[in-house]
Formats: structure tokens, sequence, C-alpha cells
């Protein structure tokens, strides 16, 4: 990305929707000084990171003394130089939320919680994230506050509110497609995405979410959609993409 197309606000969009983990600091509850933990997050339409953490957990309890936190979200991964890359800080407020949409974005992301998101001891935070300091490489840091990040981030409410419905038809009708995409977005890199069980998990105005296993991807529309008529335009452009360039491939 040149100079004259970065933009620090999309870039930290992109970090705190395309991240399925993030290094949680909290403040020992004993009185000692921070302490770091990895922690599954995901996001809702109006990019709320959100959390599903056991009140048995050292953060937790941390955060019950104090709900002053920071999430550090990591895009180096895989560069030579990892000092080159993306990475995100936001710091904040971890507060217990029941708010039934950052629940099953959560969740869409992170299937394999639903083995334990019922239990009496883990409740789902969300953060009320106050400002965000990004480092993008040398010479891009910046420190943004909430609402830079936020401007002309949500997600429209007639998306949103089709995303369950979107994605349902995606996995079930058109599951063939999705090795196409992930194979687009990895460009070469392994494993196969031919030989993945991909499904789609989350979808927003920019772009959506794939998973297969460990693989965590995020494809980017070229540009902004308001609702489904629009996301399915945007998907049948980038399945003929990712067609050609399969064929370029073989």
């Amino acid at each position: 990305m040149s100079d004259k197309d970065f933009s620090a606000p999309d870039v930290a969009r992109e970090l705190i929707r395309g991240r399925g983990e993030a290094v949680m600091a909290t403040l020992m509850a004993d009185g000692g000084g921070p302490y770091a933990s990895l922690v599954l997050v995901a996001c809702g339409h109006d990019l709320t990171p959100v959390m599903l953490i056991s009140t048995l957990a050292e953060h937790t309890r941390n955060i019950h003394a104090d709900e002053r936190i920071s999430l550090l979200y990591d895009g180096t991964a895989g560069l030579e130089d990892r000092l080159t890359g993306p990475r995100l800080t936001l710091t904040g407020r971890a507060v217990k939320t029941e708010d039934a949409d950052l629940m099953r974005r959560y969740l869409a992301h992170h299937p394999a919680a639903r083995d334990y998101a019922g239990f009496s001891d883990f409740a789902y935070y969300g953060m009320e994230v106050e400002r965000a300091h990004l480092v993008a490489g040398f010479g891009r840091i910046h420190w943004l506050s909430w609402q830079e990040i936020l401007a002309d981030a949500a997600t429209p409410a007639p998306l949103a509110a089709a995303e369950e419905e979107i994605i349902a038809h995606m996995n079930a009708d058109h599951a063939d497609a999705l090795p196409l995409y992930a194979a687009m977005a990895m460009d070469g890199e392994t494993p196969d995405p031919a030989d993945q069980d991909w499904r789609m998990t989350g979808i927003d105005r920019d772009g959506f979410d794939l998973l297969a296993g460990p693989w965590r991807l995020r494809l980017r529309f070229d540009a902004p959609v308001e609702d489904a008529l629009a996301a399915r335009e945007a998907l049948v452009a980038m399945l003929q993409r990712a067609r050609r360039e399969a064929g370029g491939r073989a």
C-alpha cells in the first residue's frame, strides 16, 4: 500500500474485523503491575470488540477490580520482518454485555466456544474503546480516536439484519465457492484451500470472513455494500475473479 492509498483508520478497522485473537492487558487485582493474556475476540457491526471469558481466569478477576484494559491486535504474521507489519492497540474499559448481536457474532467467528458459552462461569465482555495506537510499519505511527476509526464504518442496518441469512445461504448452497475465495486470499499459501472445510462466518459493509480449522481469512469488497442485494452482486463479482485466477494457476 502506497502512502497515497494509506488510511490509518481503514487499517485499524481491518485489524479489528480480521483478527480472531488479541493480547489483552489488565492491571493485577492485588496491586501488582500489568498482566497480559491471549484472548479470542470478535466484533459487532459497530466494531465493538467482544470477548467470552471465564470468571476463573486471572484477567477476569483483574477486570472486576479495575475494568481498564488494552487489546493488542497483531497483523504481522507471515512477514519476514514482522516490525514492518501492522499492529493496533486499543485502550478502554471492559464491560459485561448481553448484547445479542455481539454474542451471536462471537459464536459465529468462534464456533468451538458454543461448547462452553452457556456455562455459569463464562460471560461476554464488550470493550468501550477510548482511543487507539496504530503502528503500521516504519514511519506509520498514529494515535486515533475511536470516532476516527468508526467514521463510515458501521454496517448499514439492512445488511446487518440479513447477515445470518447470507451466511447460511453461502455455507449451504455455495460451499463450492468458498475454497475459491480462500485460494484468492491465500495467494499460494499452504495448505491447499481446496482441502479445507471453509465456512463463511461474517459479512459487513467492507468484506466477509472465512474460517477453516486454524485458518481465518478476510476478503474485502471493491466498494462498500449496503444491503443483501449489493452483497450478492459483490460476492458474484469476486467469485468470477476467483475463478479466473484459479484458471490462471492451473
